[in-house]
């Protein structure tokens, strides 16, 4: 909590706060020193690029003030002094000048009245716990000391073996003696009798033994009621619900908020105290999850680490079985593992650090609110619970979805398949007969392993060979199975040295290899490399596909929609084979529409409501209820619909050729479709009400009902 009672400016606890408008504090010393003057006319700096400091736009040495009224510059005279905290201290207010404050947290400026820093409400709520906590603090440091003190024995430091106390200190030695050692080492006499010996003084306390700042204040008392800035004699009874501020009776009857709309400060005081608190139990769950997920975190640091231990032994047993020149190859792959490992561990710990951060924000936050709550002063509450109510309910929204998930898994995906290579080690023999001379047909291809990769359903595959003289390579044949040991087939044929292949089964390993072939013949095939699909989908939406009034962003995975008429946009993924889950967000969903989600193919009508036609399966769905569409058809309506923030999962399983659909994890209705075959496109279709973001690489989910 004690970050919340620091001013931004000094850095200090606040010292006679005043709150802006802004709803930012700022001690009143500090007010004086950021306050800038500019002569009559002239209108304040207002704060620079974002991209530079916090307090760039009060550094006035490398500015001029532009004056509207004579189309000139403006003079004023440079300061050199600056605050603790780095922001620059301007010259005492002179009252025939212009003066404006600028908050150092929000940069946004506000102009002063006659009155100067005296029109600002002082917020006695934050004064009165920021007494608290130094009264709290100072009581824990003096037990603490005391403790210390009392347990803390002073031994001599001569002794060399089992020291005695220590009866006298050199203070000019900075020595603890006892009486054998003083009587040994340190005589009355000659240069040492100048030295003045006293009795030993306890140890210091361990630094940090006066901690505190974190813990619960002791509850507030009653205070005297506040009085009005404007009528120093009158009370708060009202509370003007146009300004945001309490009022007192004078303020009503001489026409500053005789038009407003007015309420009892009793009744606001009460109503903002229990959104309030409403909005901290929300805050409350969300801190409970975030600390189970540290201590899960925690957890898979270990188990990463065992994992990558017992992997990295594996392989080095895989690699030993080899023969001495594959040692260069073995230390590669340590090295793949090693990179996956402090990857993974890197991203663990980032995502620990960055949890760990917002939730000691969020924990001070909430301790702070939980001492406003204490308070007594219904006009004290009333200047700051507008704040503090936008910041606690804004504050969840920091917890999204995905941000209590582990960004890797502790498991390693990498298989070392040494099978195939260890047959043709052991198939190595002398060529029999003579080598002939002259033009031949091309030796077999040598496949560059370190640039052969998949990426989703995708492989890449690059190769070399050196031609044989007197007979120029003419082409590449490149072939690959089927993804279950079958037959190969041919994929390309050219003259390029990199080929990538698209279109390939999710979660399946293909065989590869290439051969040349030049005016002589085609050469033998190179040796077979090995090519693992990922196992879940990675996919964005596709511009190229999608219909004109579509409008994609945040790298194609939000889509929103310029018209009123439903509109249709297809994924970047097509699916064949395997199961696939992916979700759709709700970003936003206004006056009740109802979008469509399922699977299409890639030719299926872009202009009308995803189902219509008899190219696309979806459910759609309102704020209420949904139902599945196939072919204009309309089936299986189920209860329960849609809001902002919510998502549906869509779940194509082709191995049992089905389609089914969730709404926030749990599967909605029963199975949408059956006998599903074919080549099947993520799709999404919705209008200008409704605005969407895609989620995929998700894992199946595990609650499906038949």
């Amino acid at each position: 909590m004690e970050e919340e009672l620091k001013c931004p400016v000094c850095g200090s606890l606040f010292k006679d706060p005043i709150l802006l408008p802004c709803s930012h504090n700022v001690c009143l010393a500090c007010a004086r020193n950021i306050t800038v003057q500019t002569p009559e006319g002239e209108t304040p700096v207002q704060s620079r690029a974002s991209g530079s400091s916090d307090y760039d736009y009060l550094d006035m040495d490398k500015m001029s003030l532009y004056s509207e009224t004579d189309s000139g510059y403006g003079s004023y005279t440079p300061c050199q002094l600056k605050s603790p905290n780095g922001v620059r201290v301007f010259p005492p207010v002179n009252p025939h000048r212009h003066c404006s404050l600028t908050c150092p947290l929000c940069h946004r400026s506000v102009s002063l009245d006659e009155r100067g820093l005296r029109g600002f409400p002082r917020n006695r709520l934050l004064e009165a716990i920021v007494a608290r906590y130094q009264q709290n603090r100072a009581a824990a440091s003096s037990a603490a000391a005391a403790a210390a003190a009392s347990s803390t024995a002073v031994k001599c430091q001569l002794c060399d073996r089992n020291p005695v106390d220590a009866t006298v200190m050199c203070e000019q030695c900075d020595v603890f003696y006892c009486n054998a050692c003083q009587q040994r080492c340190h005589p009355s006499r000659g240069p040492l009798a100048k030295h003045r010996l006293v009795p030993p003084r306890s140890q210091a306390a361990a630094p940090g033994a006066a901690g505190g700042g974190g813990g619960q204040l002791p509850p507030a008392t009653a205070r005297k009621p506040a009085t009005c800035v404007d009528h120093e004699a009158e009370n708060f009874n009202m509370y003007c619900y146009s300004c945001k501020a309490p009022v007192c009776g004078k303020c009503l009857e001489e026409g500053k908020h005789n038009k407003h709309d007015v309420k009892p400060l009793a009744v606001m005081w009460k109503q903002h105290k229990c959104q309030l608190s409403q909005a901290l139990n929300g805050v409350s769950d969300k801190a409970k999850d975030a600390k189970e997920f540290l201590v899960q975190l925690k957890n898979m640091l270990q188990q990463i680490q065992e994992n990558g231990v017992e992997f990295e032994a594996c392989l080095v047993a895989q690699c030993d079985s080899l023969i001495e020149a594959l040692t260069r190859q073995k230390a590669k792959l340590l090295t793949k593992v090693t990179k996956e490992k402090e990857y993974k561990l890197k991203v663990v710990r980032d995502q620990m650090t960055h949890c760990t951060m917002k939730l000691r924000q969020t924990t001070g936050m909430m301790e702070f609110c939980l001492e406003v709550l204490k308070e007594n002063d219904p006009s004290g509450f009333l200047q700051i619970s507008d704040a503090l109510i936008k910041r606690v309910t804004s504050s969840q929204d920091q917890w999204v979805k995905g941000a209590l998930e582990p960004k890797v898994g502790p498991e390693y995906d990498l298989t070392l398949n040494t099978d195939s290579l260890l047959q043709t080690i052991l198939m190595l023999d002398f060529c029999q007969g003579k080598v002939e001379s002259g033009p031949s047909v091309p030796v077999a291809p040598l496949l560059q392993l370190e640039k052969c990769c998949t990426r989703n359903n995708s492989a890449t595959l690059a190769w070399r060979v050196i031609a044989p003289p007197g007979s120029p390579i003419e082409g590449y044949i490149l072939e690959l199975d089927d993804g279950n040991g079958g037959q190969y087939r041919e994929v390309y044929v050219g003259k390029e040295t990199v080929c990538t292949v698209d279109g390939l089964h999710f979660n399946s390993s293909y065989n590869a290899r290439v051969k040349a072939y030049n005016a002589i013949g085609v050469g033998p095939y190179s040796k077979t490399v090995v090519l693992k699909t990922s196992d879940v989908a990675w996919f964005t939406f596709d511009p190229t596909t999608a219909h004109r009034d579509i409008v994609l962003s945040n790298e194609n995975q939000t889509v929103s929609c310029n018209s009123y008429d439903d509109r249709v946009v297809l994924g970047t993924a097509a699916f064949s084979k395997g199961t696939h889950y992916w979700e759709v967000r709700i970003d936003r969903y206004d006056n009740h529409p109802d979008p469509a989600f399922g699977v299409a193919r890639i030719n299926t009508m872009k202009d009308m409501m995803l189902g219509k036609d008899d190219k696309a399966w979806a459910m759609y769905v309102d704020n209420n209820r949904s139902w599945f569409m196939h072919n204009n058809s309309h089936t299986n309506r189920a209860e329960g619909g849609i809001t902002k923030g919510s998502t549906v999962g869509v779940l194509l399983d082709l191995t049992n050729h089905t389609l089914t659909f969730y709404i926030n994890k749990e599967q909605h209705g029963p199975t949408a479709f059956e006998s599903l075959d074919g080549v099947f496109v993520p799709a999404v279709s919705l209008n200008r009400n409704v605005q969407v973001t895609l989620l995929t690489g998700l894992q199946v989910p595990k609650n499906t009902k038949q």
